[in-house]
């Protein structure tokens, strides 16, 4: 399994990209610096779009993959309220075509698939398990694991309580979001965040209910405090005796 992050933060500028990881040139994780990320023929190799939530940061390119990529259809797989804010908002016939009927019914850029929590969907060649998780939408992470039994696990945006999660999933390597520095501890969970203080929290329950610690990536970071969050991980990683990185646009992890 090869990924390759495509966007790392929640603020976009000419050196930062909002959410987006590739995995195996086919199968993309939310799509905020999706397309800005990608070459054209790139875009071209792209076949499944797995997204965690509706929010702009995480949908916002999916109009223009699709309209590059009209003669083809490229798959969407979110939960059912995650794909009523996309059509709603965005593909809608008036902000961007319905590309689930454009430019043809027979032949549609997009097909939405329906994902149900805590159910094993067969996506490619992969297998996605869909996990809820605390946020101020309703949202999931997705753990995928190969054909050779590999799996990540991408949390998109969340913020503390993920002990139910950590239940169901055992990946090897962890993606999660850490958007703020520890300054900001008490205001982060209200609107569904994390700093590294409070994935200190999440780890510790992690390693009690799996009983190992996977390799850990923080993502979706705030650039303006990524110095903080960068010696506050340095510090937690070696609390918990563990490795813990921070994502960048166009890192790769094999």
């Amino acid at each position: 399994m090869n990924i390759r992050i495509l966007g790392a933060h929640m603020f976009e500028s000419k050196d930062t990209r909002l959410s987006s990881i590739l995995i195996d040139d086919v199968l993309a994780v939310d799509a905020g610096g999706l397309t800005s990320a990608l070459s054209f023929d790139e875009q071209g190799k792209v076949e499944h779009i797995l997204l965690t939530h509706g929010h702009y940061d995480h949908i916002r390119d999916i109009p223009a993959i699709a309209l590059k990529n009209q003669h083809r259809t490229i798959n969407i797989h979110a939960t059912q309220s995650t794909l009523d804010v996309l059509t709603t908002h965005l593909i809608n016939g008036t902000l961007y075509p319905q590309f689930t009927e454009w430019p043809s019914p027979e032949k549609p850029a997009l097909k939405l698939n329906t994902m149900e929590p805590y159910s094993n969907t067969t996506v490619g060649p992969y297998e996605v398990l869909a996990i809820p998780v605390s946020h101020a939408v309703p949202a999931v992470g997705f753990q995928i694991t190969d054909g050779e039994g590999k799996s990540i696990f991408f949390s998109g945006d969340t913020g503390p309580g993920l002990a139910s999660c950590w239940e169901h999933i055992a990946p090897q390597i962890l993606i999660i979001e850490t958007a703020f520095s520890n300054k900001s501890a008490n205001m982060a969970p209200e609107p569904g965040h994390l700093c590294p203080s409070l994935l200190g929290q999440e780890l510790a329950n992690f390693q009690r209910i799996k009983g190992y610690l996977p390799r850990i990536i923080i993502t979706h970071m705030n650039p303006e405090v990524e110095d903080e969050i960068r010696e506050e991980a340095r510090q937690l990683a070696r609390a918990l005796g563990t490795e813990i990185s921070l994502a960048y646009e166009d890192m790769k992890i094999n």
